[in-house]
């Protein structure tokens, strides 16, 4: 894959501007959250990471999650403000050498303090930014979607392998205690295999964002918020999807959104006969996901936030400790990149994932039901 240039007019114009209710599943909670800051002795040099992208995210829950983690820190910043990494630097105690511009990561490889860096940058740079970091021999985490295409996603993952660095995925819901209790119920089939999901994520977009533009975004919300659902219904299905339909809803705003899509319907079919009917949309409310057995079912919502998630299964409510997912994905990754185990959230799933969101575009674009191929 040939890299754009992180130095063009767009991008330095958008950084400076811009288990059930029983003690199974507490138990299982509370066991990833005591693995990964809790009674485990910390390593004697925590993984050093380096934030690429100062947006909201990193900073407003990147930044908070990193001073709770005990087998990473916060080591350096990639911003398109020298300015704004200067002040990084002084307000969080890492050298100003650790600050450097997106043309300039290669110059990390000399920073032996500096072992993994996390990719928040726009969707649309994921694959540059990426590739640039494990072409300085630095571990990857990327933030969702992986890339804006399957064959960005497979450049990625190729460049990883050849400098011998892992690749995974920011999927901070794999730490969830509600989410975790979904996989623990799907991976039993304590209600039996669900068959039935539904739900999705949206909300009104007051004012337009970079996410709402094809150049950096690669789509609209399904790339944004879809794409929870997406991996949800995968896991509650234990599978990868078979095929994908997918309809645009006519837009309400065509100005405002005018070349991405407003509001999306899709249906997900896996080979056991299973079905998913979800939802993503800039311009409705909705944050929840059901997954029905025979059994019984588990229903999440809020589904897809930072933080006061619900839920409740055909046994009850579930009410589970506080987690910041963050501190928990970054604490789980670092510790499998410093103990070389199976990384939690590796690259395959979000490759996974945008093979399903092409599909699914596709078949919004055809009208046509889309194969998928594994």
């Amino acid at each position: 894959m040939t890299s754009r240039s992180s130095a063009s007019p767009l991008s330095r114009r958008l950084f400076i501007d811009r288990f059930s209710t029983g003690a199974s599943a507490l138990a299982l909670a509370l066991a990833l959250a005591t693995r990964t800051r809790g009674e485990t002795p910390a390593p004697t040099r925590p993984l050093g990471i380096v934030l690429a992208g100062l947006g909201n995210y990193a900073t407003r829950e990147l930044l908070p999650a990193l001073k709770e983690t005990k087998f990473c820190r916060l080591a350096g910043v990639v911003t398109g403000s020298a300015e704004k990494g200067r002040t990084w630097a002084k307000e969080h105690g890492f050298p100003e050498k650790n600050v450097w511009n997106y043309h300039e990561m290669q110059a990390m490889e000399s920073a032996r303090d500096v072992d993994v860096v996390y990719v928040v940058t726009p969707n649309s740079l994921h694959a540059e930014h990426s590739i640039r970091a494990a072409r300085a021999g630095k571990h990857v985490i990327c933030e969702k979607p992986m890339a804006v295409s399957v064959a960005e996603c497979d450049a990625m993952i190729a460049a990883c392998e050849k400098a011998g660095r892992t690749l995974t995925m920011g999927y901070r819901l794999h730490f969830d205690p509600y989410h975790q209790e979904l996989i623990r119920l799907a991976r039993t089939q304590a209600y039996g295999p669900f068959m039935k999901m539904s739900g999705g994520f949206g909300f009104h977009m007051a004012r337009k964002v970079w996410r709402a533009e094809r150049a950096l975004a690669g789509g609209g919300p399904m790339m944004d918020l879809g794409i929870y659902a997406v991996h949800e219904a995968c896991l509650a299905a234990q599978a990868n999807p078979i095929a994908v339909t997918g309809k645009e809803r006519p837009k309400t705003r065509p100005e405002f959104f005018t070349d991405v899509e407003e509001s999306l319907d899709w249906t997900m079919e896996f080979p056991n006969g299973a079905r998913a009917e979800l939802f993503t949309s800039y311009n409705e409310s909705m944050n929840r996901f059901r997954a029905e057995a025979a059994r019984g079912w588990i229903e999440i919502g809020p589904a897809f936030g930072y933080r006061g998630l619900k839920a409740a299964t055909s046994e009850g409510p579930l009410n589970f400790p506080p987690l910041r997912q963050q501190a928990a994905h970054l604490d789980a990754i670092s510790r499998a990149n410093l103990e070389k185990t199976e990384l939690p959230t590796p690259a395959s799933l979000g490759r996974r994932d945008m093979v399903v969101i092409e599909g699914i575009y596709e078949a919004a674009r055809t009208g046509r039901r889309v194969t998928l191929t594994w």
